[in-house]
């Protein structure tokens, strides 16, 4: 398998195992989990890491690669032959911890972008961008695959595949170089410039 999934901190794990063997977490915001019989198994654990905004639209950025922060660990959660729902953790003082349950559209777009970096053929460490002001959520293939998943910046040979729904005028599912699709988000994510007085 060309993508390589890279290991939760076991701490993450346990907090999501946890989170799925109780009938409170479980009942929040998820009605497929609590309609589910059988077991529900975390899978796929992938990094969260959020792009900087004011690393992207200060003057001084210009050239310098964006800043990203790991801020949480997401499970694709199976049921049977399919993944119902996912589970978030973040980092807390006293470790990590399990964040929350939910559905929705970015539980199969995850899927289904995973499915497609695997017929890619190319080697890479699948991690998840976030870009909160856009509500944007992509793929990052990491083309450092043996990298420590808690930290590195987007390469310009890694490539960002926005899930769906992805912002107007941003194709969903499309693989995007990062020195392709960066640029497009640093200038939606600068602040405007207002026009001065004649």
């Amino acid at each position: 398998m060309p993508l390589h999934v890279s290991t939760a901190p076991a701490p993450a794990l346990r907090s999501v195992l946890a989170a799925l063997g109780s009938a409170t977490a479980v009942q929040a915001h998820t009605p497929a989990l609590r309609a589910l019989q059988g077991p529900l198994t975390p899978e796929l654990p992938l990094p969260v890491h959020v792009l900087d905004r004011l690393g992207l639209s200060e003057p001084a950025a210009a050239g310098r690669p964006p800043r990203t922060r790991l801020t949480g660990w997401r499970f694709l959660i199976r049921s049977g032959e399919r993944y119902v729902a996912a589970a978030d953790t973040m980092l807390t003082p006293d470790g990590w911890a399990f964040s929350h349950f939910f559905e929705g559209p970015y539980v199969a777009a995850t899927e289904r972008a995973l499915h497609q970096a695997e017929s890619a053929g190319a080697h890479y460490q699948p991690r998840l961008l976030s870009v909160p002001e856009l509500y944007m959520i992509t793929l990052w293939l990491h083309r450092a695959a043996g990298a420590d998943p808690a930290s590195g910046l987007p390469a310009p040979a890694d490539l960002l595949v926005p899930l769906a729904p992805a912002p107007p005028g941003i194709a969903a599912y499309r693989p995007h170089p990062v020195s392709e699709l960066l640029p497009v988000l640093t200038h939606r994510l600068a602040p405007p410039v207002l026009a001065t007085p004649a």
